[in-house]
């Protein structure tokens, strides 16, 4: 596996896409790339390229690739696109009182992020955020602070800072990223 991912960091690179990290995860054979930090449509051209760039990286290798947010039936944890978000007045000095205004918002609009955070509107997501695994439950919205449980995700050092940004894990590995993106800013930032 890591011969894969090295190769695909380093082509993504090449290719001028931010990819910002890799780590191997539970699963078997499960590893992570995180892209970014992006603004806006970047983020999903970004994610998008870089799938394809990690399939043909996999197909030189023999490997087959899936985006399955849990390919594999069993006792340990599936595949998400965990989304870190954040506006100007996140980033700001004070700006956890923003981080909790968007959380609000989205805690009233929990179905509809789960509809769009997997192209099979929550059925693939279904088999993941089961509340176990580091999942909160597909049916119910949750907010903390460092807790891998729940819907949105305060990083430590963003609270005891007081800024930064938020961290939402509903999202699935198989996302249509522009989707998670849109939907997110309509309810942060469009109030829709």
């Amino acid at each position: 596996g890591r011969d894969i991912v090295e190769a695909h960091y380093r082509a993504c690179l090449y290719a001028g896409i931010r990819v910002s990290g890799t780590n191997a995860e539970v699963m078997p054979a499960q590893w992570e790339f995180q892209v970014g930090p992006t603004e806006g449509i970047d983020m999903g051209d970004d994610l998008w390229v870089s799938r394809y760039i990690l399939q043909r990286v996999a197909e030189d290798f023999g490997v087959v690739v899936s985006f399955d947010p849990k390919p594999m039936a069993g006792d340990w944890n599936g595949a998400g696109a965990h989304t870190n978000f954040s506006t100007v007045p996140m980033r700001k000095p004070g700006g956890m009182k923003a981080i909790e205004e968007a959380i609000d918002k989205m805690s009233k609009h929990h179905i509809r992020h789960i509809k769009a955070y997997d192209p099979r509107e929550g059925k693939d997501n279904e088999r993941r955020l089961t509340g176990a695994h580091e999942t909160s439950s597909i049916h119910d919205f949750s907010a903390g602070v460092a807790n891998r449980g729940c819907s949105i995700r305060i990083p430590r050092d963003v609270a005891e800072k007081g800024y930064g940004y938020l961290e939402d894990r509903r999202p699935s590995s198989n996302c249509d990223p522009y989707r998670v993106t849109a939907v997110i800013v309509q309810t942060v930032c469009l109030e829709k």
